[in-house]
């Protein structure tokens, strides 16, 4: 399940880069709403699917709360989910 679950972070991460600096600027600067559309609607399922496997891994691995907390707030933050993997699933 980890394993899924570090891959599942890793296209999170890169569909909030994604959206961040090439669809929002594509909207934004050349009017372009269809890349914010596309890849918005990619970068929410990914984001649920994290979360999911967050709660499913912290049942699993029996996470404390701290460690799920960070975990989850990581996915708001650009590169948040990098950090995570980096930090905390490294080794798992």
């Amino acid at each position: 399940m980890i394993k899924i679950f570090k891959i599942t972070a890793l296209l999170e991460g890169i569909s909030l880069l994604l959206l961040l600096f090439f669809a929002m600027p594509m909207k934004y600067i050349f009017d372009l709403p269809i890349y914010v559309r596309v890849i918005g609607m990619a970068h929410g399922l990914l984001f649920i699917a994290y979360i999911l496997l967050a709660i499913m891994n912290k049942m699993e691995e029996k996470w404390e709360l701290k460690k799920f907390i960070i975990i989850c707030l990581a996915s708001i933050i650009p590169f948040g989910t990098f950090y995570i993997e980096k930090k905390y699933l490294r080794h798992a």
